[in-house]
């Protein structure tokens, strides 16, 4: 005898955690919705799965239409699942997370009405949420405090010519403490990614610095794993 298998009602969405690093602040992208529930409340840019689309195409699809970034990287980090997440139903959320120099080019528009619009918001001033997006945010922040001590994600949210000031500065916003300056530059350097390109900083009213670059091709050759920042 042939078992009937349960219908199952679940619908799936797209959350998208996107951080961005600008003049020392490491910021969130949020929208502000134009949809009940939860209208005119900010919320972390998402929507529902569309049904001929894989996971990685709706992704891409939903962070174009409510922020007018286009040709994102994201990566997922978590699902999440809570019967009671979503007042309209069963909604399950896989997140995705990305990294971005902020720049002209990162400027953010919605194309869709879904959303009122989009900003970049410091993640201290970060406002009431709506849904279990606030959860959604502090496992992305988590996700990448642990993996900025042994990946290089550090140089995605630098320019491509940096300085070791900037370069501290972006550990020490992400890891929320100060670090030691001189044991700070030694231990970057003694790893032998860093590219000292022989410049100095332009236009600038203090003392310029060093700039470098981080060579992913010495990365790759030297480690190809993880190592510890």
């Amino acid at each position: 005898m042939n078992e009937i298998l349960p219908k199952f009602d679940s619908t799936f969405s797209i959350d998208c955690v996107v951080f961005g690093f600008d003049e020392g602040e490491l910021k969130i992208l949020l929208i502000e919705r134009n949809e009940e529930p939860f209208k005119d409340w900010w919320a972390l840019p998402g929507n529902i799965v569309g049904e001929n689309e894989s996971l990685d195409q709706s992704a891409g699809r939903i962070l174009n239409e409510l922020t007018g970034l286009s040709n994102i990287y994201m990566e997922q980090y978590y699902t999440f699942g809570d019967v009671n997440r979503h007042p309209q139903g069963r909604v399950v959320s896989i997140a995705y997370y990305a990294l971005l120099r902020l720049g002209g080019d990162k400027a953010v528009k919605p194309i869709s009405t879904y959303a009122k619009k989009a900003n970049w918001i410091d993640v201290k001033d970060l406002p009431k949420l709506a849904f279990d997006h606030k959860k959604i945010f502090e496992t992305g922040l988590e996700k990448i405090k642990r993996r900025i001590k042994h990946q290089p994600i550090a140089f995605e949210l630098l320019p491509e010519k940096f300085t070791l000031t900037q370069l501290q500065n972006v550990y020490e916003v992400i890891g929320d403490k100060k670090l030691d300056k001189r044991n700070f530059r030694k231990k970057m350097l003694s790893f032998g990614i860093l590219k000292d390109l022989e410049e100095k900083q332009q236009g600038v009213s203090f003392r310029a610095a060093t700039l470098y670059k981080f060579d992913k091709r010495k990365y790759a050759k030297l480690f190809g794993k993880e190592i510890s920042f």
